[in-house]
């Protein structure tokens, strides 16, 4: 795997990436990888802001409202003749 140098970060920044790798017993290249990864992970799937602005429903939540809307699916014969 190749490196990556990192140079001219603000003190400040530094000093939290170490506070944050000392206070989960993480090495700051394993904090500094998992930072890069979040920040990518979100570019990767952009439909996943759609989900977040329009709502998502969990498993439960689709079953209820299915179970909910059954009666609305029979057809009434009388009706279409």
């Amino acid at each position: 795997m190749q490196q990556i140098t990192i140079r001219g970060i603000a003190p400040e920044i530094e000093q939290e990436i170490r506070r944050s790798a000392k206070g989960s017993r993480k090495s700051i290249n394993q904090v500094i990888k998992e930072i890069i990864y979040r920040e990518f992970k979100k570019r990767e799937a952009p439909a996943s802001s759609l989900k977040e602005l329009a709502g998502g429903w969990s498993r439960n939540e689709a079953a209820e409202f299915e179970l909910s809307i059954k009666s609305c699916e029979q057809i009434d014969e009388d009706m279409w003749k």
